[in-house]
């Protein structure tokens, strides 16, 4: 069934889900699944909203200017938006294939409904096997120069014109103009159970410390290294016989499972970032 998504969130106030809900049915709109949130602390109201295309009077364009007045009064973040429309997603990756391999089977086996205009990588590990499934790829070595090395990456972001940027385990740091460019559209697998073992080598130290869980986060990327809002983790329990070379066999499975579980939502709009939080709407 084709679908319109209305994703939103305002300060919180009574009988917003109300009035919300009321504007969808004075557009012909059916509402085919819906949540929502209320933060006490923050005050703050979220939503998304599944309203079924067939029954809507309007196309989008026109949707989304009868929506502006409300949105306006709520004081309102919003997007509304098909279904269906497919988001183009630029791929980041350095010397580790295994997340870069898992959303290329995921996009080519149809699990995922998106385009990828290009690949992006500082090695070329990688080419053969995105240039096989048509996509163009792009090596950009990170030298001593970074400002121009990024200043070629952003350019090929809006060459792109990408809708979401996925740093699947590149391993290099955006620079916080990038990060402010692009808020909420860059994500990035982490590997390890954040905010525990920042930096580089985690499983090292995590195993050095005899740690009982070890785990993966997918977050979006702020100027604060490692410390953006978290959409979503995975875990798995380990054990006092595991080498270093075992915790980072487990660990690159949490973060396979924790980026496409990540990647699924953001595409569907059930992630909304609020400060340095999020609320995901899973599915």
């Amino acid at each position: 069934m084709p679908t319109t998504l209305l994703k939103l969130s305002c300060p919180d106030q009574v009988g917003l889900l109300a009035r919300i809900s009321a504007w969808v049915a004075e557009q012909g709109g059916n509402l085919v699944e819906v949540h929502q949130f209320t933060d006490p602390q923050a005050k703050w109201f979220f939503t998304r909203m599944e309203i079924d295309t067939h029954t809507l009077r309007a196309d989008l364009p026109t949707l989304r200017e009868a929506f502006e007045p409300l949105a306006a009064e709520l004081q309102a973040e919003w997007t509304l938006r098909s279904a269906e429309s497919r988001l183009r997603v630029v791929l980041m990756v350095s010397r580790l294939g295994h997340c870069l391999a898992d959303v290329l089977w995921r996009w080519r086996s149809g699990e995922f409904a998106f385009d990828i205009p290009m690949v992006i990588s500082n090695h070329e590990h990688y080419r053969g096997t995105v240039e096989r499934e048509g996509i163009p790829f792009h090596y950009l070595p990170v030298t001593e120069d970074k400002t121009s090395t990024f200043r070629k990456v952003a350019s090929l972001w809006d060459e792109a014109r990408a809708d979401l940027i996925v740093l699947a385990r590149y391993m290099q740091i955006i620079p916080p103009e990038l990060c402010q460019k692009w808020p909420g559209r860059i994500m990035n697998i982490h590997h390890s159970f954040l905010p525990s073992f920042i930096g580089a080598n985690p499983y090292q130290r995590a195993h050095e410390r005899g740690v009982k869980l070890i785990g993966a986060t997918c977050h979006y990327v702020t100027h604060d290294l490692d410390a953006g809002p978290i959409i979503d983790q995975e875990v798995i329990r380990v054990e006092h016989f595991h080498t270093v070379e075992d915790l980072v066999r487990h660990g690159r499975d949490c973060e396979r499972i924790a980026l496409a579980r990540s990647l699924r939502w953001h595409l569907a709009d059930r992630v909304l970032i609020h400060g340095n939080k999020t609320v995901v709407f899973r599915d």
